[in-house]
C-alpha cells in the first residue's frame, strides 16, 4: 500500500532559537523535538497525555508534546527542559529538586520542571493546592510528591527573596 505523506516546512522558536524542519502533517511535537532538533530531554512515556514526562511549554502554557501535532506549533515559541541552562527559574527548580531529594530515577523530572516553570510564572508564591493542580498530569513513581512540593515551595521562596 502506497500512502502519500504530505510534507510541510515549519518554523518554530525552540528555546529562543528559530528552528526549521520539513515534517509530515502527522508528526508529533515530541518526535520533531527529539528527532529533528536533537532535544532529547523531553521524554516519551505514555503517548496518551497521562504521565507528563513529555511536558513542554508552548507559548508559555504546559502541553503534552506526545499528543500535540508539530504543525500546531508553527510560529509558536516552545520551551523544553534544555532551556534550563539559560533560564534562571528552571535552574532554581533543578537546584531545589537536588537539595530536597525530589528526584530518584529522574525520568519524570524534565516534565515536572517544565510544568513548575509554568506554575511559577503565574504564581510567585503558590499554595500547596496550586502546586498539586499544576502537577496533576505529572506522574512520579519513585519519590512520592512531598519532596517535590517542598522543592517548589523552596524555589518560590528563593526566587522571591532574590527579586
Amino acid at each position: 500500500m502506497n500512502v502519500n505523506t504530505q510534507l510541510s516546512d515549519i518554523s518554530i522558536v525552540v528555546n529562543g532559537e528559530c528552528k526549521n524542519a520539513t515534517i509530515s502533517h502527522r508528526d508529533l511535537l515530541i518526535d520533531v523535538l527529539r528527532n529533528e532538533f536533537g532535544l532529547t530531554g523531553t521524554k516519551r512515556s505514555c503517548d496518551a497525555e497521562v504521565c507528563g514526562a513529555c511536558t513542554v511549554l508552548v507559548d508559555g502554557k504546559p502541553v503534552s508534546s506526545c499528543s500535540t501535532l508539530a504543525m500546531e506549533c508553527e510560529g509558536a515559541s516552545v520551551q523544553t527542559i534544555e532551556s534550563a541552562k539559560n533560564d534562571e527559574v528552571m535552574s532554581a527548580i533543578q537546584t531545589a529538586f537536588v537539595k530536597h531529594g525530589a528526584l530518584q530515577c529522574g525520568f519524570c523530572t524534565p516534565g515536572m520542571i517544565v510544568a513548575i516553570r509554568a506554575l511559577l510564572t503565574r504564581h510567585s508564591a503558590p499554595t500547596v493546592e496550586q502546586i498539586k493542580h499544576y502537577l496533576h498530569g505529572n506522574i512520579c513513581r519513585c519519590t512520592g510528591y512531598q519532596k517535590i512540593i517542598e522543592a517548589v515551595q523552596d524555589t518560590a521562596r528563593t526566587l522571591n527573596e532574590n527579586s
